[in-house]
C-alpha cells in the first residue's frame, strides 16, 4: 500500500489545530449507515467508504444482516478483555451504541492500524472496518477515529433512484414493485412487494445483478444454469420444473423455473432464474419468487422489470 506523501502529510498536520472533521454527515451511496469523515477524507471511488487522496487511509463502510449486531454483544461480553492485541471497546452513537475493536497489523510490507466498528439499524447491522498506515497515525489518532464512530448515524431508507443509479445496468421499468433495496453496492439489488422486517417470502420479490465468468458452450451453460438456480439461498426442497435456453433483449439467455418452499412457516413458491450470458464481460442474473398462488400475475411484472433492463451509455 502506498504511504502517505509528505506534502500532504505536512498539510494534514498543519491542519491539525482545527477540528478533525468535516461538517456534515455523508452517507455513502445507496447505504443507510454514514458518519462524519475525518478532514483528508473523501468518497472513496472502487468501495464504499471514504479514503485520502492517496489512497492509504480507508474507511469500508456497508451493511449486515440484523442479527450480526446481536453476535458481536455477545462476543463482547463474554471475553470482555478481547484476546490475541485486539483492544475491544465501546462508544455511544446516533445510531446507538457502537462496539469496536482496534488492533495493529501488515497490509502488504506497510505496518497499519485497524478499526472495526458494528452498530445498530432498522433491519440491520452497520459495519465499518478502517486502515490507517502507522506513518499516519500522529494525524488520524485513535481518538480521532473513535469520534469519527461516535458520529455513525442511520437513515431509515435510500431512494430507488439514488440506488439504481449505482448499478451498471439501467431498470426502466420496476412494475410497481415499491421496496427497492441494494444488496451488494453498484452489483445487486432486491425489489419486493412486502419488506425487510416482515420477511420477503410471503410475496413476490426479485434479485437482480452480476455473475462473473459464465460457460459459452450451449451444453454448459444448461449445466450451469440448473445448478445455479438448485443453489438459490432461502428456497429449501427445490425440484426443477423447466429450463431451457431463451432469447432475453436479443442476446443468448437461459430460463430455469424451480418449485419448492422458502421462509420459516415454509410458504410454496415458483421461482424463475433469468440468466443473459454477456460473452465479454459479466452475465446478468435475475432471480424471481412469488408464492404459488400468487405466480401468474406476479410473472407478468417479472418480464417487465426483465424486459426493461438495458446496457448503460
Amino acid at each position: 500500500m502506498m504511504l502517505i506523501r509528505p506534502l500532504a502529510a505536512l498539510a494534514l498536520l498543519a491542519a491539525s489545530a482545527l477540528p478533525a472533521f468535516a461538517a456534515d454527515v455523508v452517507f455513502p451511496p445507496g447505504l443507510r449507515l454514514g458518519m462524519v469523515p475525518l478532514i483528508g477524507l473523501s468518497t472513496a471511488k472502487t468501495f464504499p467508504g471514504f479514503e485520502s487522496e492517496d489512497g492509504s487511509v480507508k474507511v469500508l463502510v456497508t451493511e449486515l444482516p440484523p442479527a450480526a449486531y446481536g453476535e458481536v454483544v455477545s462476543a463482547f461480553n463474554s471475553n470482555p478483555g478481547g484476546t490475541g492485541g485486539v483492544k475491544q471497546d465501546k462508544v455511544e452513537t446516533p445510531a446507538g451504541l457502537a462496539y469496536f475493536t482496534t488492533e495493529s497489523g501488515k497490509a502488504g510490507d506497510t505496518p497499519v492500524k485497524r478499526y472495526s466498528m458494528i452498530v445498530p439499524g432498522a433491519g440491520f447491522s452497520g459495519y465499518v472496518a478502517v486502515q490507517i498506515p502507522e506513518n499516519a497515525t500522529k494525524i488520524y489518532t485513535d481518538e480521532a477515529v473513535r469520534q469519527m464512530f461516535a458520529s455513525a448515524t442511520t437513515r431509515r431508507q435510500v431512494s430507488a433512484e439514488e440506488q439504481i443509479a449505482l448499478l451498471p445496468f439501467k431498470i426502466t421499468d420496476l412494475a410497481d414493485f415499491k421496496d427497492i433495496r441494494t444488496l451488494a453496492p453498484g452489483s445487486s439489488i432486491i425489489l419486493a412487494d412486502g419488506n425487510e422486517s416482515a420477511g420477503y417470502e410471503t410475496r413476490p420479490f426479485m434479485i437482480l445483478g452480476l455473475i462473473g465468468a459464465s460457460p459459452q458452450a450451449a451444453d454448459d451453460r444448461a449445466r450451469f444454469a440448473q445448478e445455479a438456480a438448485l443453489q438459490i439461498p432461502g428456497v429449501r426442497e427445490p425440484r426443477i420444473t423447466m429450463s431451457e435456453p431463451i432469447r432475453i433483449n436479443g442476446q443468448q439467455g437461459f430460463e430455469t423455473r424451480i418449485d419448492g418452499v422458502s421462509g420459516k412457516d415454509k410458504v410454496p413458491v415458483t421461482v424463475v432464474q433469468w440468466i443473459r450470458f454477456s460473452t465479454g464481460g459479466a452475465s446478468l442474473r435475475i432471480i424471481a419468487s412469488a408464492p404459488r398462488d400468487q405466480w401468474q400475475a406476479a410473472f407478468t411484472r417479472f418480464r417487465a422489470v426483465r424486459d426493461g433492463i438495458q446496457p448503460k451509455g
